[in-house]
């Protein structure tokens, strides 16, 4: 699934071409989505001007002066810019065509992401109840040891849970705990303050580097652009069971967490 470095990503290849643009119209093939796209979205968005296109979490937000479109790239979906009138292919479900002869196309194959309009879009049900972006000023590390006080889930499960802070998923949680030390399976309310404050520092670090790559290619996943990301060349533990540390050399081990695999070294994490 594209995580928040791979939605940024991809936010950063179609902003450029969208921006201060007029929508001519909108081409909806399939509704049939995660959840079905929003009724009457090609009408409220054909003749609008795009004023920007944001993220929350791991949603992008095509923003004009009435409301917003929220996309959701869900397992496998994808944006690109392409010619208008370029055939779509079977999985091509959505093109917003723009003035200046470009689309963005919305590809999904699994079907599993979503688009919605909302005149009101951080007050959405999918926004309205996320925690902090990482990279921003209200993530901290004594954030994270204040909200964790008195809970027994695994940190790990903590900080992928986007109530507390949005968009460190599966891959980049393995690897932030990596970086700070921390053994996934301890306990989030166990964790003391100066600890938390190394894995705040891990988790930016982690998925700013991941943004700098273009993100992590799994499966079906590229950018904006059409182009692959990189930072699986850079991934320490995730994916890496039975291998080496980089590290201590000692062998990655694979449990799991929350129906989801966890990989990390027994001898640097504690």
């Amino acid at each position: 699934m594209p995580e928040l470095p791979e939605v940024e990503t991809s936010r950063r290849g179609i902003e450029p071409h969208l921006s201060g643009g007029q929508i001519r119209r909108v081409i909806v093939r399939d509704r049939r989505l995660r959840w079905p796209v929003s009724k009457g979205l090609e009408q409220r968005l054909t003749g609008e001007e795009i004023s920007s296109v944001t993220r929350r979490a791991k949603y992008l937000l095509i923003n004009t002066t009435n409301g917003s479109a929220i996309l959701h790239l869900g397992m496998s979906g994808s944006v690109r810019i392409v010619k208008s009138g370029t055939p779509a292919a079977v999985h091509d479900h959505v093109d917003i065509e723009m003035c200046n002869g470009i689309a963005l196309r919305f590809r999904d194959p699994r079907r599993f992401g979503s688009l919605h309009w909302s005149a009101h879009p951080l007050k959405h049900k999918l926004l309205r109840d996320l925690g902090p972006e990482p990279l921003g000023e209200q993530f901290s590390g004594k954030y994270l040891w204040q909200t964790s006080r008195g809970r027994r889930v695994s940190v790990k499960q903590f900080i992928m849970n986007a109530a507390v802070v949005v968009g460190v998923g599966n891959i980049y949680a393995s690897e932030a705990l990596f970086a700070a030390g921390i053994n996934p399976k301890r306990a989030a309310g166990r964790i003391a303050l100066p600890r938390y404050e190394t894995l705040a520092d891990s988790i930016r670090t982690v998925l700013t580097k991941a943004i700098q790559a273009g993100g992590t290619t799994l499966q079906d996943f590229v950018g904006g652009d059409g182009e692959a990301g990189y930072f699986q060349q850079q991934l320490n533990v995730y994916g890496r069971a039975g291998l080496p540390c980089r590290q201590c050399k000692m062998e990655i081990t694979a449990i799991v967490q929350g129906q989801r695999a966890s990989f990390y070294c027994k001898s640097c994490q504690s």
